[in-house]
């Protein structure tokens, strides 16, 4: 599996390929990724390219990512040039009326492409008092419920306990179950 996650500094990217590498590595399967996130502690753009398998380089190309993880809208739009035909993109949406252009749309149905979009501020807003250190759990969640090969459920809570501070484990625990949730297929 090929997996593209992308967002903007801040909001938990590599923390989830972390989580994503520690559920590969317990399963005895070979990883590899790479991380570009130059002004990433401004607020600018973070992608990590990630590969389970027998994979060679750490580098996605383009069309070859079976899913794009978004954290943010704009960075998953303008990355989806790494989605392979019938790949499944996951994205955070803050503004779905993007999602009403037509050439966005047609680009999405001529590639069969499975796109999940909810609102992940809001559902922090509603249940996390607007804690949006919480969107990189919630996003696991999100692919765990869209039964996203390697979000297993009980993969993703033994690597959430063992990888998150102690403290917030309990809360990253109810915010993955809210991912489920908001997803649930």
């Amino acid at each position: 599996m090929q997996y593209i996650i992308v967002g903007i500094g801040g909001q938990g990217i590599l923390f989830t390929s972390r989580v994503l590498g520690k559920i590969a590595i317990d399963k005895g399967l070979s990883v590899v990724g790479s991380e570009v996130h130059g002004m990433a502690q401004r607020g600018g753009s973070v992608i990590s390219h990630f590969k389970v398998g027998g994979y060679r380089g750490p580098l996605v190309t383009e069309g070859n990512a079976d899913v794009v993880m978004a954290f943010d809208q704009s960075e998953g739009i303008r990355n989806l040039v790494f989605l392979r035909e019938g790949g499944t993109f996951l994205v955070n949406t803050t503004d779905p009326r993007a999602f009403e252009n037509e050439h966005l749309a047609k680009y999405l149905a001529d590639r069969k492409i499975d796109a999940c979009k909810f609102a992940g501020y809001d559902i922090l807003n509603r249940h996390m008092n607007g804690n949006v250190l919480f969107l990189n759990v919630l996003i696991l969640g999100a692919a765990s419920g869209m039964k996203i090969e390697g979000f297993e459920k009980d993969d993703v809570t033994a690597a959430l306990k063992e990888l998150a501070p102690p403290k917030h484990v309990e809360a990253n625990l109810e915010v993955f179950q809210l991912g489920i949730q908001a997803v649930a297929r």
